[in-house]
């Protein structure tokens, strides 16, 4: 249907057309719904949740300008927007009766939006997660490594991706807004999106995944270590591995997020090479 500017539907294959040219142009600052629309497109609608997914692309004379989807129980997730485009289609989205569990985009849009729904809905929104979007400049490997030896993850450490994935959604508050952990572990497992730091006799004591390439670009998505394993560089080392493959499998971007409560991450991740490029902020409405 129409809504002002916006084209909203449920058809992945329609947004794709109208939106598909608009986000690969901008393939650093896109990289979520580039990644998120190419996993809907492989293994089905309901990847992420059993509600449809709705999609929306704002035209203005004839050329797209900014876009949007929401794949339940995850946030509205938008691209860029002015301030008066975010409160405009926070009003749109409210008076379609829309329920939406929160918000995430580039910051200020976020920040617009989430005030914008909030005075139109009278839900109560709070900040849950300021991010920085980082892109791969030159890679530095980190001397000493630690012990141990990176291992793309097989068939047989299912089980511990799944550990993992849920011990990290736990600890970052992600829990239900993500893939359910065995579709996360099965969907990196078939394209090697995995890869653990083991000591000499085996044993995993970090994890990288990444996002399938699309458009160019690359993610480091979820960088994991127990807790009594950290501090001894294992979580440096396996970025840097993942970080290098991506490189030579071709990538033109290597991008990666980190929460900015994090400071250790954040230093971490630029001392390997890492730069930002745009902050981000997620909101909860309740």
């Amino acid at each position: 249907m129409m809504a002002g500017d916006w084209h909203i539907t449920e058809n992945l294959d329609e947004f794709l057309t109208r939106a598909g040219d608009f986000l690969r142009s901008r393939p650093a600052l896109h990289t979520v719904p580039l990644t998120v629309t190419n996993a809907l497109r492989a293994r089905g609608l309901h990847t992420y949740g059993e509600d449809d997914p709705v999609f929306g692309v704002l035209e203005r004379d004839g050329t797209v300008c900014a876009a949007f989807f929401c794949t339940p129980p995850g946030p509205l997730t938008l691209t860029a927007l002015a301030p008066a485009e975010a409160t405009a289609l926070a009003v749109q989205l409210a008076d379609r009766g829309d329920e939406l569990p929160g918000v995430t985009g580039e910051r200020d849009t976020a920040a617009s939006f989430a005030e914008a729904w909030a005075r139109r809905t009278g839900a109560v929104s709070e900040l849950q997660m300021r991010q920085r979007l980082y892109r791969l400049g030159e890679l530095t490997i980190q001397e000493p490594a630690p012990s141990g030896r990176p291992r793309v993850a097989k068939a047989k450490d299912r089980e511990q991706l799944m550990r993992w994935y849920v011990e990290f959604a736990e600890e970052v508050g992600a829990v239900g807004a993500k893939l359910r952990p065995g579709e996360w572990a099965d969907a990196r497992l078939a394209y090697g999106g995995a890869t653990f730091w083991e000591t000499a006799d085996g044993t995993p004591v970090s994890m990288a995944g990444v996002t399938a390439k699309v458009a160019g670009q690359i993610r480091v998505a979820l960088v994991y270590t127990p807790a009594d394993l950290r501090g001894r560089g294992y979580a440096g080392a396996v970025t840097a591995e993942v970080s290098r493959v991506a490189r030579a499998a071709g990538a033109e971007e290597v991008l990666l997020f980190t929460d900015l409560a994090n400071p250790t991450s954040n230093a971490l991740y630029q001392r390997i090479g890492y730069r930002p490029v745009e902050d981000f902020a997620e909101y909860d409405f309740r």
